[in-house]
């Protein structure tokens, strides 16, 4: 199953977390942000299709997150897990550990924010326009549900 979506980049974004990175629908970022890689976000984990949530809720589940800017692209991927509830009504964090809390959208992720392609999070620090891909394969099926 595969699903798009956008966020902006912020002249705060920093990119220096060791163990995750989130995009939000929050129009602003401190430095102190220091996992935030895309800001106004067109979606949070609770606008997610359910067939998208069903997927990712599945222990089987192994998705990849595809970041692109106009000059860059990074693939990060990572596995679902039954306890998470997709619900968070701003915010779609990835995380390294097995960490789950709300504003979980995979765990054991591959790569953080201090992990990802200099040149996406270059375009990212002078605003560009972030499209942001999921692509999640459970039991090795894989389709196309929609796009937005």
């Amino acid at each position: 199953m595969k699903y798009v979506f956008y966020a902006q980049g912020h002249p705060n974004i920093t990119s220096k977390h060791r163990t995750t990175f989130e995009i939000t629908k929050d129009p602003e970022v401190s430095k102190t942000g220091d996992c935030i890689v895309g800001v106004k976000s067109t979606k949070a984990l609770k606008d997610l299709p359910e067939n998208i949530k069903k997927a990712i809720a599945n222990e089987n589940s192994k998705i990849k997150v595809i970041l692109e800017t106009e000059n860059a692209k990074d693939e990060i991927i990572g596995y679902g897990h039954p306890n998470l509830t997709l619900k968070h009504p701003t915010d779609i964090v990835c995380r390294k550990s097995n960490y789950i809390c709300d504003r979980t959208l995979m765990i054991k992720a591959n790569k953080a924010a201090k992990d990802l392609n200099p040149k996406l999070i270059k375009d990212l620090k002078n605003g560009k326009k972030l499209k942001i891909k999921l692509v999640v394969k459970c039991r090795g099926r894989d389709s196309n549900p929609r796009r937005d």
